[in-house]
């Protein structure tokens, strides 16, 4: 499959892992976010993907570890539409649990805050087939037996 790229402003290029089927992308700037507020990471390209695709960015196992921020919703889905020039991809952050701490003068309070360098390895992505054209068929029964739970446990 050939997907066509474009990069902004010095980013890191991608590369396909030999390890693994996802894609590990990189903040295109330094950025500090404070505890308990959000930002917008750019990645630094823009990217067309094939009609009948769509990618999944997530963050990586470490991520949390690391910087102290999780996703904003979880699991950002980009479908082939988004593929202008000027449609760069970001990573939406909250700091939840700020690394680093600094006196703010102006309020006159240590902050916690974490700060995130470019070229860091923040999230990735993998490209699927987006889900068929679908039809639901209302029924009385569906003919199999209940697991009686939520869960692999089997309990509520």
């Amino acid at each position: 499959m050939n997907i066509k790229i474009k990069y902004f402003d010095g980013a890191r290029k991608l590369e396909v892992i030999s390890k693994g089927n996802w894609i590990d992308v990189y903040a295109n700037e330094d950025i500090m976010i404070e505890e308990g507020k959000r930002a917008m990471i750019p990645l630094g390209f823009a990217m067309q993907l094939p009609e009948g695709f769509e990618a999944h960015l997530a963050p990586r196992s470490s991520t949390f570890k690391t910087w102290g921020i999780i996703q904003t919703n979880h699991l950002g889905i980009i479908d082939n539409s988004y593929c202008g020039d000027n449609d760069q991809w970001f990573y939406p952050a909250y700091c939840l649990m700020g690394k680093k701490t600094i006196y703010d003068g102006e309020i006159g309070e240590f902050v916690k805050y974490t700060e995130i360098k470019k070229g860091d390895k923040i999230a990735q992505f993998r490209i699927i087939e987006i889900q068929p054209s679908i039809e639901f068929e209302e029924v009385e029964h569906l003919g199999n037996a209940d697991r009686n739970g939520f869960g692999s446990t089997g309990t509520r």
